[in-house]
């Protein structure tokens, strides 16, 4: 057996075979697979293998796109056939909501030339004449849709990986990877160790085991699923061609051919665990005994769509294990806390974004970075808050709707809460309507009655009043914003400058009291992330940025070398922070504070430590609102005592509370990105404004990959687009068109403007089709919405609000 490899993949299922094929095929053909038992062993070889392109984020539409075109290729590269059945697939709608899914889908479709588009009752009969469609009132048909053979695909993968020089060893179970000083590893089996730059735990349904010999916890949890197939029926087999899959998510089953038979399938409400201690290291090709009655109403609707289905004997029965993430999304990445160990585990659609996987997988290992931003997969969304009880109830919720719409904005509650703040019992009481953010509770609005639950929809929702009455109370008085969900970083030490200026691509502050907005560069020139550094202290700054991102921005300053004598600290946990921002924040906060907080006294993107009603806090002239506002960042302790003393000065004022869904639509009305929708390493700084923070005349991390980039023309440019909407506003992936049908971009984030009366999208657009004032199409509901491309933003364009100052002394600020 070899004794050194670029990379080591552990476990031989769809999924492995697939990165250790794309491996070799971007260069690295000196890689091994190691399997435990034989090939497809766990979950992969009993796998129901449907494939599908249109999925709910932009990005797994990409690749599972490229994975459907990839198994014919597959199989003419390697001789090896893949099963390929691609009759199409039928979506039936038989709500409104659903109907609002699969047109916005189609949409999506058409923006990236996809196959997927609406037919009648009487075409859809025609494809699939053994059902009935009398109750469905939308219909959408994906012609590249079907399903593989699973053993075939993952058998195709490693044959072209052999092919390439990959090596491939079965029945070699892994018994141990011991991380190195140089950040090699060696992973142990029972036929020898082999040295390697990279681990990849592609373990399925051993992921846990296969983590924890590296010392780390995933949040997995295995479940039982069944399927079933029908004996041959004589109706299916007359027709002489292969009839199209139906997908009734409504009616929460999904439905193929397979052979003459039928093959029926549930995710049913009365679901099972398996193995919640561990996989079973003897477990291979094995299966549960049948439990048919767990799924019978979920059946008895497939039944009833295909009547020939309910006289059909049964012929198989499959009840095997998944295993599945909190959010049944890949954990998937390098783990942040150790080098060169990347995982690909808990994969539930894996013959549709197996291909996918390998390729961006492979990307990120040997050139450092994906080609798209695939946050939903990034195991960084995910920390140690996590835990068992949190895995266990999130994967239940899941599993129990997996075909369930999940609408915009919606907050599921299986799980929570894991992480508060001391103010989290005082929220509450006085009506927040609490969002999740990194494991964080953080209010997003506040209803007039505690305990009320939001409701949940394409249109707009029974928050979306309450959430005009926070803007507009902000934008017309002042409003206090929890901010605690915010990442915090300390650096201190005498080397804590010279590390930050290494690290970001703005000049870091080198005066006590300043603060700076800078980018993040990533390792392709796009934008890793923005952060606001303030130096509080000789040889001490505090870091601020995106909540969720966390984990993830981790890695990049992990790329920089910290001096000796200094140390950077995750601060979250101990600090709390507010907003307090409107026309009238200084003079709410010149009530509790004896500091000056006039223009000349306490300037934009200043900083001070002061006393406000006596506590200590880091105060910074920012707001993410783009109104006159301070940030206050306190001890967690006086989270309470802070929070209290601004509500009372606050109310006084005609202000109060403000949620994160009111600030999120007050930074749309400034046209203000945000990590994760707007900024992501996918895009370049001249695409989203950031290019006049970058300085060239320091070095900063990957300037080269950035100063590649650096004159290239935007391929879209960040805009601001006003539409005419009545009952919905845009959210974010909805897809742009010009009239004339070209393609112009897609919306990031979307909000009403309530201070400004006009629904609001902030998104990408194509220059060469369209640019400010130019009118476009924005496909809000699937439908066709007029909007236009706004030429400055809705409000405040000039920036005096933010500034609190005339024009004239605005102009001599800056």
């Amino acid at each position: 057996m070899k004794t050194h490899a670029q990379a080591v993949v552990i476990g031989g299922g769809l999924v492995g075979c697939s990165i250790l094929y794309h491996l070799a095929k971007l260069g690295w053909t000196d890689v091994v697979l190691l399997e435990r038992d034989e090939l497809t062993s766990g979950s992969t070889w009993h796998a129901a293998a449907n494939i599908h392109g249109l999925h709910d984020n932009n990005n797994i539409t990409r690749i599972q796109h490229y994975t459907m075109n990839l198994y014919k290729e597959l199989e003419k590269e390697t001789g090896q056939g893949c099963g390929v059945f691609q009759s199409g697939s039928l979506y039936l709608a038989q709500t409104k909501d659903r109907e609002h899914q699969l047109r916005l889908q189609e949409a999506k479709a058409k923006f990236y030339g996809l196959n997927f588009h609406e037919v009648s009752r009487e075409q859809a009969w025609e494809l699939h004449p053994l059902a009935q469609f009398d109750d469905i009132r939308c219909i959408m048909f994906e012609p590249d849709g079907g399903n593989v053979d699973p053993s075939g695909v993952t058998h195709a993968y490693a044959a072209g990986a052999r092919a390439m020089g990959a090596t491939i060893e079965r029945f070699c179970p892994v018994i141990g990877t011991e991380q190195q000083s140089d950040g090699s590893w060696i992973v142990r089996t029972g036929k020898g160790d082999i040295r390697t730059q990279w681990v990849v735990n592609a373990g399925g349904l051993w992921g846990r085991e296969v983590a924890a010999l590296a010392g780390i916890e995933l949040p997995l949890q295995p479940t039982e699923h069944q399927y079933f197939v029908t004996e041959a029926i004589d109706e299916v087999a007359a027709l002489g061609r292969r009839l199209p899959s139906i997908a009734d998510r409504d009616g929460e089953y999904y439905f193929r051919q397979e052979g003459n038979g039928l093959l029926i399938g549930a995710y049913e409400k009365d679901m099972r665990f398996w193995a919640e201690n561990g996989t079973p290291l003897d477990f291979a090709h094995d299966l549960f005994p049948d439990d048919l009655d767990r799924i019978m109403e979920n059946v008895i609707r497939a039944t009833e769509r295909v009547p020939v289905a309910a006289t059909a004997g049964v012929k198989r029965v499959i009840n095997g294990p998944m295993i599945w993430s909190p959010d049944s999304n890949a954990i998937w990445g390098p783990v942040p806390e150790l080098r060169n160990y990347f995982c690909c585990t808990g994969i539930i659609p894996g013959f549709s974004q197996s291909g996918g996987l390998g390729l961006l997988s492979a990307q990120w290992m040997i050139e450092g970075e994906p080609q798209y931003d695939m946050f939903a997969w990034d195991l960084a969304r995910f920390g140690d808050w996590a835990d068992k009880a949190f895995t266990k109830a999130r994967v239940e919720d899941a599993y129990t709707h997996r075909f369930a719409i999940h609408f915009p904005n919606e907050e599921r509650s299986a799980g929570r809460p894991t992480r508060v703040r001391p103010a989290y019992e005082m929220q509450k009481d006085m009506g927040a309507v609490f969002g999740l953010n990194c494991g964080w509770e953080h209010p997003l609005w506040f209803a007039s009655q505690p305990g009320t639950l939001e409701t949940n929809g394409f249109t707009r929702q029974n928050w979306w009043e309450p959430v005009g009455h926070e803007a507009r109370m902000l934008r017309e008085n002042v409003g206090v914003i929890d901010i605690s969900n915010f990442a915090n970083y300390v650096v201190k030490g005498p080397g804590a400058h010279n590390w930050l200026d290494r690290l970001v691509a703005n000049r870091v502050p080198t005066e006590v009291g300043r603060s700076r907005l800078t980018p993040v560069i990533s390792v392709r020139g796009g934008v890793a992330g923005d952060f606001t550094i303030t130096k509080v202290a000789q040889d001490e700054y505090m870091m601020i940025g995106s909540g969720m991102a966390e984990r993830y921005h981790q890695r990049f300053f992990n790329m920089v070398d910290l001096p000796r004598g200094t140390t950077f600290e995750v601060a979250t946990d101990r600090i709390a922070g507010f907003n307090v921002a409107g026309p009238k924040a200084r003079e709410l906060l010149q009530r509790l504070t004896n500091a000056d907080l006039s223009n000349d006294g306490f300037r934009f993107t200043r900083s001070r430590t002061i006393e406000v009603a006596d506590v200590t806090c880091l105060a910074i002239r920012v707001s993410f609102t783009g109104d006159l506002g301070w940030e206050l960042h306190c001890a967690e302790t006086d989270q309470i005592r802070l929070y209290s003393a601004l509500l009372d000065a606050a109310k006084a004022l005609n202000g109060g509370p403000v949620g994160g869904r009111a600030l999120g639509a007050l930074r749309i009305e400034k046209g203000y990105g945000s990590w994760g929708r707007e900024y992501s390493q996918e895009y370049w700084p001249q695409e989203v404004g950031l290019d006049r923070l970058i300085k060239l005349d320091k070095d900063f991390l990957h300037k080269d990959a950035y100063m590649t980039v650096k004159d290239r023309p935007a391929r879209e440019v960040l805009s601001i687009f006003e539409i005419e909407a009545v009952d919905a506003d845009a959210s974010g992936g909805e897809p742009i068109f010009a009239p004339d049908g070209r393609p112009v971009g897609r919306v990031t984030s979307g909000a009403y403007g309530y201070s400004v009366g006009k629904s609001l999208a902030v998104g990408f657009a194509d220059p060469k089709v369209a640019g400010p004032g130019d009118i476009v199409e924005v496909y809000i509901l699937g439908r066709p919405h007029k909007a236009r491309i706004c030429t400055a933003p809705p409000f405040d364009p000039e920036g005096y609000r933010l500034r609190g100052t005339s024009p004239i002394v605005a102009e001599q600020a800056q």
